[in-house]
């Protein structure tokens, strides 16, 4: 029961950051390519230092400083503290991923929007995205994978989550391997089942762009 309870608590916060990931990379991404195009650089400086700083830093100190200074009522859900580091960490490397792809999208593209009479978001939102999402799906789905397993980390903060159980087990048993040995399994089955689903994924999107 512990390694099922660990499971769907990896799970669950693994399912929440991603989804706070995706939110902040594509905002921060938007943001970020648009501010760099205007007057108003230092949006896009904001939004630098930001990625500079969680992908300069520990993703362990960071848990521990969103959990100490942030979040600091007693009622505080470790669960939702992990899910919400987690996920403004992975946003930062998806707002680099995504950026690069708008950025691939030829300038012509934009053009073409604004001639139909859209206007930039619109254009951003039905030209533009779209093309980069079908360029990084890849890159994405490389970073939900890794995102995946940097959750192993959760229990610093008392999350009981795979990892923490398998700790847990080895510690009543006074044998460590066995536990992490099934816990690496269990990370190594989510992990292909993700890797299953975006190939699937891709493969759609690909005979998408066929017909």
């Amino acid at each position: 029961m512990a390694y099922l309870g660990g499971i769907k608590v990896t799970v669950l916060i693994s399912l929440l950051a991603i989804a706070l990931g995706i939110a902040i990379g594509v905002l921060v991404a938007v943001v970020n390519v648009s501010a760099a195009n205007s007057k108003m650089k230092w949006i896009s400086g904001i939004c630098n230092v930001y990625i500079t700083i969680i992908r300069g830093t520990p993703l362990m100190v960071q848990l521990l400083i969103i959990y100490n200074l942030i979040f600091t009522s007693r009622n505080t859900n470790e669960i939702v503290v992990g899910a919400v580091c987690f996920g403004i960490n992975s946003g930062a490397y998806v707002a680099e991923i995504i950026r690069a792809g708008i950025e691939s999208i030829d300038k012509g593209q934009m053009e073409a929007g604004r001639s139909l009479g859209l206007n930039y978001i619109q254009t951003m939102r039905m030209i533009i995205l779209p093309q980069a999402i079908r360029n990084i799906l890849p890159a994405l789905g490389n970073e939900f994978i890794v995102l995946i397993k940097e959750t192993s980390v959760a229990g610093v903060i008392a999350v009981t989550d795979l990892t923490k159980a398998a700790q847990y087990i080895g510690s009543r048993t006074w044998d460590i391997l066995p536990p992490l040995i099934i816990a690496a399994a269990c990370y190594l089955v989510m992990v292909m089942g993700l890797t299953k689903l975006l190939s699937v994924f891709e493969r759609r999107m690909a005979r998408g762009d066929r017909n």
